[in-house]
């Protein structure tokens, strides 16, 4: 649909124009060899990292129906061996600030993989995970985008894409009931202290190779639960996740409007007033459910937009609409949030306009989400249906 178009556009825009804003001046093409050296390890938790298992059963045999064509489709026309295309599509060129066609992201590689292991299919994790080292490993954290054509890697790691991978380990390993990658996820988590977690801040990006950070924390890169897990062990980790929740308690933007602003600026001390990529907004709200500190002002919020089909992808910080195209996966998110706090009604409703997206007829796009007379189908939105299905 046109509506999927204009969202994926306007999403790769906003979050890869980020990006390119750390990537200017220190794209590095690396060569896969040497890529896999652990700069960091640490003890891993005590505790089971049975919390990471999505437990709640909202989800329909409709629903696993159609999560089962979603997930056909994803292998069958977006994988490849090294990790899964950005789109259904390849492009003829490549844009700097944007991954297009079939570049790949750390991003569905994290998605894909918290698939496979909620699903108890290890044998594919185990191949896919070490897919993912081989494409995107670099000094314990993960390049965020690649491209297969060229063979190049970019520089830096996107922070919420390690941890996403690092909660696929322990979805893996409560699950299948090993410690199989206990370690091995310990040893990315500290990867992560000595780039990008320092004294409670969570910076967007770390460059092992000029061990720089960026200056700014993107609020829907917090995730808690990863957060928490592996920083409640200690004294200093406790008082950083503290923290961590305050910068993003402290980006609320009032009960008229009840989201978080973007991201804080720590040389300015400032949060951004740009306007809101609703996808990254609603991130924000699902780590927040996820440890039991959603608003309630949040959650009546998201109830009306989904009840009256109007969750646009932006908005401004004033609570306007600045994109009144809509997408699937939004209201995939919204679906997972509900699920969350246990509004089995309105997750119902969400992934009823979720599903109003995927392609039924016949099509190379068909069981997977996407638009059927361009042939555009993306990877965000078809991985984040795939997942909020399991809830």
């Amino acid at each position: 649909m046109a509506i999927e178009r204009i969202f994926a556009e306007s999403r790769w825009n906003d979050v890869r124009k980020r990006r390119l804003g750390w990537l200017l001046g220190g794209l590095l093409l690396l060569g896969l060899a040497g890529c896999q050296a652990k700069s960091a390890t640490m003890t891993p938790p005590t505790q089971s990292p049975k919390s990471f298992v999505t437990t709640t059963t909202n989800h329909t045999a409709r629903d696993q129906q159609r999560q089962r064509q979603v997930a056909t489709f994803v292998q069958s026309k977006l994988s490849s061996q090294q990790g899964i295309y950005t789109n259904y599509l390849d492009t003829a060129t490549r844009k700097t600030g944007t991954a297009t066609g079939h570049e790949l992201l750390s991003e569905s590689a994290g998605m894909w993989l918290l698939y496979l292991a909620q699903q108890r299919r290890f044998k594919a994790f185990r191949t896919f995970y070490q897919a993912t080292v081989t494409t995107f490993g670099d000094h314990g954290q993960f390049s965020y985008r690649y491209d297969p054509r060229s063979k190049k890697r970019f520089a830096v790691n996107a922070t919420l894409d390690d941890l996403r991978i690092i909660r696929a380990l322990n979805v893996y390993d409560a699950l299948s009931g090993t410690h199989r990658y206990r370690q091995t996820a310990a040893d990315h988590f500290a990867a992560l202290k000595e780039g990008v977690l320092k004294k409670g801040r969570v910076y967007d990006y770390y460059d092992p190779a000029t061990k720089t950070a960026a200056k700014t924390s993107s609020l829907a890169y917090l995730d808690f639960k990863t957060l928490r897990f592996y920083e409640r062990g200690t004294k200093a980790g406790r008082a950083a996740y503290r923290e961590q929740l305050k910068v993003v308690n402290g980006g609320y933007l009032g009960d008229v409007f009840p989201l978080y602003a973007a991201s804080f600026n720590w040389q300015t001390l400032a949060y951004a007033t740009k306007n809101l990529n609703t996808s990254e907004a609603l991130e924000t709200l699902l780590h927040l459910a996820e440890i039991g500190q959603l608003r309630a002002a949040s959650k009546g919020w998201l109830r009306q937009q989904v009840r009256h089909h109007q969750l646009y992808n932006g908005y401004t910080t004033a609570g306007s609409a600045s994109d009144l195209g809509q997408s699937a996966a939004n209201y995939a998110l919204a679906a997972m949030i509900f699920a969350t706090i246990g509004d089995r009604a309105n997750y119902h409703r969400a992934m009823a306009w979720v599903w109003q997206d995927q392609v039924t007829q016949a099509s190379p796009l068909k069981g997977g989400l996407g638009d059927a007379k361009t042939r555009q189908s993306y990877s965000y939105t078809n991985l984040t249906a795939l997942n909020a299905a399991g809830y």
